[in-house]
């Protein structure tokens, strides 16, 4: 299946589920977390969760983060150059959502993407090499293409992998690991 039929399907498959569902999804992705060897970094990545997309609820990620002392780095779009910055989240931040619906920061400390140790990547879907589908504006490709080679990029998804992904571009940045409610894939 092409990008955008996948997109479609899954965008379909996640309006079906209530919101208790994705809430206990979201819990089970994040005790699977805690199986990850990842947590001897300083800074990690998360996108904060739109709700009305029944996207992975992050606020237990953002718990376990919390409690374990790490460096909180959120994002930031720029729908003119389809970009992303990056803020650290500390108590005086302050989130609005945007209008697309996003939460993110107003302001605050910006963290270079060299910087950072682990990415948690939003997606729809994943295949079984580590490819994924988002929302096709490329921001988190642009994104990673900007990180050092080693950081540890984890997928975050509801549902299990597809076969392959058609239509892969040489600017598609693969994940390392993939976190669904029930396994952790590895790539």
């Amino acid at each position: 299946m092409t990008k955008s039929e996948i997109r479609k399907i899954y965008k379909s498959k996640r309006e079906a589920l209530g919101n208790d569902e994705v809430d206990d999804l979201s819990l089970k992705i994040a005790n699977q977390l805690l199986n990850l060897k990842i947590w001897d970094y300083s800074n990690y990545h998360i996108f904060l969760s739109i709700q009305e997309k029944k996207e992975i609820q992050t606020d237990y990620i953002l718990n376990i983060l919390s409690g374990k002392d790490k460096n909180i780095v959120v994002p930031k779009t720029n729908f003119k150059g389809n970009t992303l910055s990056h803020f650290l989240l500390t108590d005086n931040t302050t989130i609005k959502v945007n209008n697309w619906g996003i939460p993110e920061p107003l302001e605050g400390i910006e963290i270079a993407p060299k910087q950072i140790d682990v990415v948690f990547v939003p997606l729809l879907a994943f295949d079984l090499h580590g490819h994924r589908v988002g929302y096709g504006k490329g921001f988190y490709d642009r994104f990673l293409n900007k990180c050092k080679p080693e950081v540890i990029t984890i997928g975050l998804s509801l549902f299990p992998p597809i076969k392959k992904i058609e239509g892969i571009h040489p600017g598609d940045i693969p994940l390392k690991f993939v976190v669904s409610p029930n396994d952790i894939y590895k790539f």
